[in-house]
């Protein structure tokens, strides 16, 4: 078995894919800017989000709500330098509401929020000196 992706069900499906295209920087598998289905990849890595619309999901299922409330997700992306990556995605309209921070000793943070309000976590791992 092998994670194929974790999928974000969204109802703003092109302000979604503008934010983790164009702001956060990953690239799209085929494009569909527009959805109903779109699969974002970090330059590096075999993991990936994928967005899909919740409306189009709703057909298939029968059984979600038009709305999601509350924190459903966390997305958790790494980065090299924190800093400069968190400076390059406020440069294009990415909102930091935490951070960046240390979490632990080994880890510091940023957290913002996409369109829909899904969490997202921007962790920078450290070495241990000394």
């Amino acid at each position: 078995m092998e994670l194929a992706q974790v999928r974000l069900l969204v109802s703003d499906f092109a302000a979604c894919y503008r934010f983790y295209a164009d702001v956060l920087g990953l690239k799209p598998q085929s494009g569909a800017a527009e959805g109903p289905y779109e699969k974002l990849s970090p330059a590096t890595g075999s993991a990936g989000i994928a967005l899909q619309d919740r409306a189009a999901m709703a057909e298939w299922l029968g059984e979600l709500d038009d709305t999601a409330t509350g924190h459903r997700s966390l997305v958790v992306l790494r980065v090299d330098d924190l800093d400069d990556y968190c400076a390059r995605i406020t440069e294009r309209g990415a909102v930091i509401v935490h951070g960046p921070a240390s979490l632990t000793e080994r880890m510091r943070v940023a957290h913002l929020k996409d369109p829909e309000g899904n969490l997202v976590e921007l962790q920078e791992w450290q070495l241990l000196l000394g």
